[in-house]
């Protein structure tokens, strides 16, 4: 985390919360986003993930109102830059899920989750958040801002939540408010994260293990390419997927595809749903080898799965888009270790794992690329793996 830089937004959010809501906030608090080295769309399949919190992060300034007959939720943001800062004002009586615009469904989102709760009485608070994590390109910008939230509201609220009850309350936010059908990895990342370290996270039981990231070692880094394609989970294509996984392990009699070890017991599945079922058995397979990789700093061989994972989820689960191909095979072409689109799909970001002494060449030709073929201008940057949410 670049703390000189973090602890000037925080004082730029001080004064814009003060502006804004006419007194200063009771705290700060930050939740990164994160890159999910490998492991894609298996938290919902109960499986495992990979990911890293980067050095992106949404900060959180919160107050705590007084408790009155009025019971009210204020939410504002910095995002456009505007003078005067709009505020969405929700009473306590109309939180229900569907009924808030835009970005605000998120934080509101948690404050619903929070109130479902019996031993919670949440009084009205304000909230202004600022954040630097790239919106829709798959660096997960929503979960940093319910992260923030409920870290937030855990503390002033004393509410005594640990790690995991904060990331699957998170999801439920995500899942019945905000009615996208997500998994529990981008949240974990957010919250339990360590530096230059890889969170190896079983979404079944949320039992995590930090795994050495060993990129200054190898003198690497991890570039990503963010094709600003933007992708929404609450889209379509993302249900359609989960829902196929579901209907293999039906069909297969196993709670989740976690359960499968070997393709062959797919083979009788209808095919469309054969692919999406291999794409997780062998995920988690690769999972599992890049755990290995990493602890044995065989750089090579993570970025040979990386490369694998990324035909798994262009061919079998068919949630890449030309954008994010033609990131990942021009980055290979470039000497890249490996290279694989991240996040839900549908368009988002890619990552690329490179020679340092690579950046501006892996960067230039793949802007080049994007040039030719039409699209929009990539956004090209490092980033670190960073510490997971906390109060500044």
């Amino acid at each position: 985390m670049n703390t000189a830089f973090t602890a000037q937004r925080a004082q730029v959010l001080q004064q814009k919360f003060m502006d804004t809501f006419g007194q200063a906030p009771d705290g700060i608090w930050r939740a990164p986003g994160r890159v999910n080295l490998i492991g894609e769309h298996t938290d919902y399949n109960l499986g495992f993930v990979l990911p890293f919190a980067i050095d992106k992060n949404a900060l959180v300034a919160v107050r705590r109102k007084a408790a009155n007959k009025t019971q009210s939720y204020q939410f504002a943001s910095t995002y456009g830059a505007q003078d005067t800062v709009e505020i969405t004002e929700i009473l306590h009586e109309n939180l229900v899920p569907g009924t808030v615009p835009g970005w605000a469904a998120y934080p509101a989102a948690v404050a619903y989750v929070l109130d479902q709760l019996p031993q919670v009485q949440l009084d009205g608070f304000e909230l202004l958040v600022d954040s630097n994590v790239p919106v829709g390109s798959g660096l997960s910008s929503s979960h940093a801002i319910e992260v923030g939230t409920i870290v937030a509201l855990n503390d002033l609220f004393e509410l005594g939540l640990n790690k995991k009850e904060m990331a699957r309350l998170t999801q439920r936010a995500e899942n019945e408010f905000v009615g996208a059908p997500t998994g529990i990895m981008d949240q974990s990342a957010s919250l339990m994260s360590g530096a230059e370290h890889a969170l190896f996270l079983d979404c079944r039981t949320l039992d995590s293990q930090l795994v050495p990231l060993p990129l200054d070692e190898h003198q690497l880094v991890v570039l990503v390419i963010d094709t600003r394609v933007e992708h929404s989970n609450s889209d379509g294509g993302y249900g359609a997927r989960r829902a196929s996984c579901e209907q293999a392990a039906s069909e297969l009699g196993v709670e989740s595809l976690r359960d499968i070890q070997d393709v062959g017991q797919l083979e009788n599945l209808d095919p469309l749903v054969r692919r999406r079922a291999t794409h997780i058995v062998t995920e988690n397979q690769r999972v599992l080898h890049t755990v290995k990789a990493l602890r044995a700093s065989d750089m090579n061989a993570v970025g040979q799965l990386l490369n694998a994972s990324h035909v798994s989820m262009r061919d079998d689960y068919e949630i890449s888009c030309p954008e994010l191909d033609l990131a990942v095979s021009i980055a290979q072409g470039a000497g890249a270790l490996g290279a694989r689109m991240t996040g839900g799909g549908f368009g988002g970001s890619a990552i690329a794992l490179i020679s340092e002494d690579k950046i501006n060449l892996v960067s230039e030709t793949i802007t080049d690329a994007f040039a030719r073929a039409g699209y929009r201008s990539p956004s090209i940057f490092t980033v670190i793996a960073d510490e997971g949410a906390g109060s500044l």
